[in-house]
């Protein structure tokens, strides 16, 4: 029997969100030097960018468990991907270093709970046998973002400003904050 089509939904919302969380994590790199002359500092400084955002993620994600245990699943999933696109747009509308690292740092902490309890709400009520199933649909996309990320910023970054490397989120996480889970 095929998975069932709110739970086929559902995983692939958790997988965009796991796309979004690892293209973000990379996609900044190829952007440094325009971003560091854009805030006036150097391209070496947007390592705290880059590393603010991949620290809070591993900080926070032991805590999306109790977190989720504590005030369930679908709100703390929804305000992660609300703080997700809030800290994003932060992001773009950054005018100095400090700035962009708090919002990085919101951005990762929405990140760090985003894709646990997305994975969670998949799987904890899903059959034994959908389960690979579900795993892939949420897993796959989340290994091609660190692939792209650097082309992709790079292209964005030539065409556009290094803010849209942060807007790009805002369509997509919108959307998943106006579906059902």
């Amino acid at each position: 029997m095929a998975i069932d089509r709110q739970r086929r939904a559902t995983a692939l919302i958790v997988a965009a969100c796991f796309f979004m969380e690892n293209l973000d994590g990379t996609i900044v790199t190829t952007a440094a030097t325009a971003i560091g002359d854009s805030l006036g500092v150097t391209p070496a400084a947007i390592g705290l960018v880059i590393t603010s955002y991949l620290v809070t993620l591993a900080v926070f994600v032991p805590a999306s468990g109790w977190l989720a245990r504590r005030f369930g699943g679908r709100r703390i999933f929804l305000i992660a991907i609300a703080l997700f696109t809030i800290a994003s747009l932060g992001c773009a509308l950054s005018t100095g270093l400090e700035m962009l690292v708090v919002m990085r740092i919101i951005q990762g902490i929405g990140g760090a709970l985003m894709v646990p309890v997305g994975r969670t709400i998949v799987v904890s009520k899903a059959d034994k046998k959908d389960l690979i199933s579900l795993v892939a649909y949420i897993t796959w996309p989340a290994l091609i973002a660190p692939v792209i990320a650097p082309l992709l910023g790079a292209i964005i970054t030539s065409v556009a400003s290094w803010h849209w490397l942060f807007l790009i989120n805002i369509p997509v996480s919108y959307k998943h904050l106006t579906l059902p889970t």
